[in-house]
């Protein structure tokens, strides 16, 4: 697997051979490369001050365990499984659980939803829709929490999805599925991706960025995000 960090590609499969050949300060490029991303996934998923310990944390521990990723496998994926596990295990010890006016202060911090050249009346629209989106996701359960963080706020398709929270990919599926009809009943004004016009062709209709994505929730992706293309496939399996 190939990733971007900052204007050049890194392959994360030659990084990891040069780790393991017992060249350590390669794993830099690794962190260099995913370091945003794993701050963002700590930030959604309530780490609040806490998210830059949470990922040294879980960089440190993706290190030690180097010896036993699969040759082949997605290094993001994987990196983001630990980080929610960080995370839950920091959040669940804290002495106070973090609000959410606390949670949503980090993930304007991590990346900045708005342009500072946003017109005020729409910026505050914007803001006021977020509130009331991440409002809304905090009264789901931490399976369905975790579901749209990861496919929408982290935009990290199906099969990623999938690997990085252990499940089959029908679970994703049908949580994802149960999750936004949630998110339909908590906001009246939510438009579920059941309801949004499907784009015809291979992409999916889940997918971040695509046309039948819910609105409020691409509403949150950091300004000019990659479209995730994901071939519909299987996904027999039950939750």
């Amino acid at each position: 697997m190939r990733t971007r960090e900052g204007g050049r590609i890194v392959d994360e499969a030659a990084v990891i051979a040069r780790v393991r050949a017992g060249e350590p300060e390669a794993y830099a490029e690794l962190v260099r490369a995913h370091t945003g991303l794993a701050l963002r996934a700590a930030a959604a998923l309530g780490a609040g001050a806490d998210a830059e310990d949470v990922v040294q944390q879980a960089f440190f521990k993706a290190y030690c365990s180097l010896g036993r990723f699969r040759d082949g496998a997605a290094f993001r994926p994987w990196l983001l499984s630990i980080v929610a596990n960080e995370t839950r295990n920091t959040v669940r010890t804290a002495v106070r659980q973090r609000t959410l006016a606390g949670r949503e202060a980090a993930l304007v911090e991590a990346e900045p939803r708005i342009p500072e050249s946003a017109d005020p009346a729409v910026a505050a629209l914007e803001v006021e829709r977020r509130s009331a989106l991440l409002a809304a996701l905090e009264r789901l359960s931490e399976e369905h929490r975790l579901v749209v963080t990861y496919r929408y706020l982290l935009e990290m398709d199906e099969p990623e999805t999938a690997q990085a929270l252990g499940w089959p990919r029908g679970t994703v599926k049908s949580r994802l599925n149960r999750a936004l009809r949630k998110l339909g009943r908590l906001l009246p004004d939510f438009e579920s991706a059941e309801h949004a016009d499907r784009p015809e062709g291979p992409e999916d209709p889940g997918a971040p960025g695509a046309p039948g994505s819910p609105k409020e929730l691409r509403g949150l992706r950091r300004p000019g995000s990659r479209r995730t293309r994901d071939p519909r496939r299987g996904g027999d399996e039950h939750e």
